[in-house]
């Protein structure tokens, strides 16, 4: 018999056996309890096949920021199949039915870590999150930071004062997850990392790093600052250890600055594909989405995997309320044409409506795309979790 069911605890040797073959690593005894309490927040569904588990899917019900604003979001994750049972359209059968249950519950946003874009862009998931990798000679980052004040201290975990500064700094991004103390806990700080918080001259802090240093090697996991300040003494506390290490290697955005900083900006610096993302619900998204000025606009979408999102959507905002119209008819003349994916991508701002437009991406009056790029407000898209 041939179903999808909702997996439990029952189910978890099934589901981490599944997992430990598909994406190859073998879990300690430890490690499989904690991967347990982990995805307890999971909704977790397999194909059987004759009551055996052939295809999974997990879902993670989690919130993002999008222009400052939080959006409730699904990231799909762990989605897997036994050889045996692969190419037999069990994946899509699962991502059918966690589309149908975000809708359902109220997220109108999915992301997922693809192991193939082609893959995912099937089924309306779009590219939409882009890492920046530095490699860096320490020696590049010994310069005069000046002026800055205040000073940089290593802390034991603190979870309130991190999540603080991460939070701030979050709303600055597109994508950026709203995190609770159990994702910090499980998923942010890790055995044998060092964090260190930088602080104003008045004790306020204003960044921070998540680190550590083999090898000759100083590792950012993560680095969140609030200001031009914090970031300042953040860098010049990594070029501080020079005596211990030969390079810096961290992650940050596409649109970040540092080099405009160094004195020398040839280092490595390496742009990967990283997340996708796809609108869930188009109405509720439109309805929400902080547009950055009043006005109306119709949007034409085609969402061939997901069709209950396809349709002409009339968006008005007023200074009072926002009201977001549906239609089945295709026939408007004075309407941006798009599919969800590239309305996925235009309005968490990986790229600009005219950048889409001049690729072949999205069709309507130019004076239309014209007005859509006034209404899109411009934000990086960034994300510094993986799942």
């Amino acid at each position: 018999m041939k179903q999808i069911k909702t997996l439990t605890e029952a189910d978890y040797d099934a589901v981490f056996s599944l997992s430990q073959f598909a994406f190859q690593y073998e879990l300690s005894k430890e490690g499989l309890l904690k991967k347990q309490e982990e995805v307890k927040r999971h909704m977790i569904w397999g194909w059987m096949e004759d009551d055996r588990l052939a295809a999974k899917l997990h879902l993670i019900p989690l919130s993002c920021y999008i222009n400052g604003n939080a959006f409730s979001m699904g990231g799909i994750s762990a989605v897997a199949t036994w050889p045996e049972y692969r190419r037999q359209g069990m994946v899509k059968h699962l991502l059918y039915h966690a589309l149908t249950y975000m809708r359902e519950n109220g997220q109108s946003l999915s992301f997922l870590h693809p192991f193939s874009f082609a893959f995912y862009r099937k089924y309306g998931w779009e590219y939409a999150f882009t890492e920046q990798h530095y490699a860096i000679p320490l020696e590049k980052l010994k310069k005069k930071w000046s002026p800055i004040e205040g000073y940089v201290r290593r802390i034991q975990p603190d979870i309130p004062l991190l999540h603080r500064i991460y939070t701030e700094y979050a709303k600055v991004y597109n994508g950026m997850l709203v995190r609770d103390e159990k994702w910090w806990k499980q998923r942010v700080l890790k055995d044998k990392q060092q964090i260190a918080v930088a602080y104003n001259g008045e004790g306020h802090p204003e960044g921070y790093l998540i680190y550590n240093v083999k090898e000759h090697v100083f590792d950012v996991t993560e680095m969140v600052y609030s200001n031009l300040n914090g970031w300042k003494q953040l860098l010049h506390f990594i070029a501080n250890h020079d005596s211990m290490a030969d390079k810096v290697k961290l992650t940050v955005p596409e649109n970040d600055k540092l080099p405009l900083l160094l004195d020398e900006p040839r280092f490595e610096q390496k742009l990967d594909p990283y997340f996708m993302a796809r609108i869930v619900d188009v109405q509720r998204f439109l309805q929400a989405y902080p547009f950055q000025q009043d006005g109306k606009l119709t949007f034409v979408i085609k969402d061939e995997f997901f069709p209950e999102n396809s349709g002409t959507y009339q968006w008005q905002k007023t200074a009072e309320e926002t009201n977001v119209t549906i239609s089945r008819s295709s026939n408007t003349v004075d309407a941006v044409h798009c599919t969800i994916q590239v309305l996925t991508g235009m309005l968490l701002n990986f790229k600009r409506p005219k950048e889409y437009y001049h690729v072949g991406l999205l069709s309507g009056e130019e004076k239309t795309i014209d007005r859509l790029e006034q209404l899109i407000p411009n934000r990086q898209t960034f994300l510094t979790d993986f799942f």
